[in-house]
Formats: C-alpha cells, structure tokens, sequence
C-alpha cells in the first residue's frame, strides 16, 4: 500500500484512528479488525525487545520490528522513528523504505541531548527527509513541547511557530503530544488549519468524539493498548499466584 493511500486518510474532523501495534501479531490483530492502516508504537517496541523507549534500543533491532511487522499486514504501516537514530535523512528514508513504512513519526526532541531542537534546526532535518524520500513517505512530525509543560498555554505559541516551519518544510502532519487542555489543542488545530494535526487520547483530556470536533485529522493511541493488554496479564498473573486458572 501507498503512503498516498496513508496521505488521503488524514482528514479533519474525521480523523484516522491508530490502535498502535508493537509487534507482528498485534497488527494483524489491527487490521483483522477494519482499521486501515497500523502505526507503530516506538515505546511499546522498545520495551517488548526489553529495552527503554527514547533510541535505548539498538536501532536494527527496532527496524527488524518494523519489517516484520509490514510484512504481516497488507495495509499501510507507519513506524515511529523517534528521533532518526542519528541517521542522516538519506539512509534515514532508506531503512524505513527496506522496512515496508509507508510513514514515520519524526521527533524533535533530540536524545542525544535530551533537549528539544531549535525549530528551525528541526524543520531543516524535515526538509532533508522529504527531500531523500520524496512522495514515497508520510512524515508526522512530531513538537515535543508539550511535553512536561507545567502550563499548557505558556508553550502554545512555540508549538504553533513549529508545527507552521515543519509543514513549511514538507512535513505531512503535525503531532503535538499529549496536549490535554481542549482549549489549547482546539487553539493550535485552528492556527495550523492548513495541515493536518495528530493528537492523543489522554487522561484528562479530550476523548474520540471531542478531538474529531476539536478538528485534528489523526488519532494515535500511542502505549494505550499495550499498556492495556499489559495490566490485563499483571491481573492474570495475579489470579494464578492466589491459585486460580485465569483463563
């Protein structure tokens, strides 16, 4: 599948709902239930190989995850590429093409740092990728401003003057994560009305219905159903230990 099939799928206020997966059989899980497309999930990879999320993970063993999970499903698959391994933009576009992604998730926290990069460092390395992989790569670009933000509304401005250099760029989407304030996702969806936005379902904040009329074209559900089925075992594993057959 193309990632102008991927492309089209964006659409706000009906927006593409992605049940990330971590390994082959979750996303055929994902694609035997209708959703047209799979989304990786870098944390939720990174721990099942039995690393920490954040590039802790050695990068072919990410990209193999990647590969194996393309090649289980026939639909479009993105992969959460982080922050690009420290791999320039050509072999950056290389591997995800050899892993059968259609799409990336693409950082601008900068690990290597632990920082966030100047926005215009950021939107160069955008530039590059779209460069490197032309129309053949859907890049969701991610502002990471959010991120631990005590006040929401004191970074907004930061994340509209990204999201605005990234699609300058060529960037596809933007991904400002976990916003929980509707107001101030409800504000970025509006200053950046001319591209798509992705957002997360997150406690406290919007649900499905509230982000599809806040506007945003793309739903990731990010660690939500790992998390799930993770618990889900914790709470089995707790019933045999008191010598019950949880299943």
């Amino acid at each position: 599948m193309t990632a102008a099939r991927l492309r089209e799928l964006h659409v706000a206020g009906t927006p593409l709902l992605l049940p990330n997966a971590w390994d082959a059989d979750s996303a055929r899980l994902v694609e035997a239930a209708g959703f047209p497309v799979v989304a990786t999930s870098s944390f939720a990879v990174a721990k099942v190989l039995g690393y920490e999320d954040g590039e802790d993970a050695p990068v072919d063993e990410m990209f193999a995850a990647a590969a194996r999970i393309a090649r289980a499903v026939s639909v479009p698959v993105t992969v959460d590429a982080e922050g690009g391994y420290g791999f320039e933009a050509g072999e950056l576009a290389a591997r995800l093409a050899e892993a059968g992604a259609v799409g990336c998730n693409y950082e601008d926290t900068d690990h290597a740092s632990g920082g966030v990069r100047s926005p215009a460092a950021q939107a160069e390395r955008i530039a590059e990728l779209r460069d490197a992989a032309g129309d053949t790569l859907v890049i969701n670009a991610r502002v990471d401003v959010f991120l631990g933000a005590s006040d929401e509304r004191a970074v907004l401005d930061d994340a509209i003057l990204r999201a605005k250099a990234y699609f300058e760029a060529g960037a596809d989407c933007v991904y400002p994560i976990l916003v929980k304030s509707p107001d101030v996702l409800g504000d970025f969806v509006r200053a950046v009305a001319s591209g798509a936005v992705n957002a997360s379902p997150v406690p406290g904040g919007p649900d499905l219905s509230a982000l599809a009329a806040l506007g945003v074209a793309r739903i990731s559900l990010g660690t939500g159903l790992w998390k799930s089925v993770r618990a889900d075992i914790r709470a089995k594993l707790a019933e045999l230990t008191a010598g019950k057959l949880p299943y």
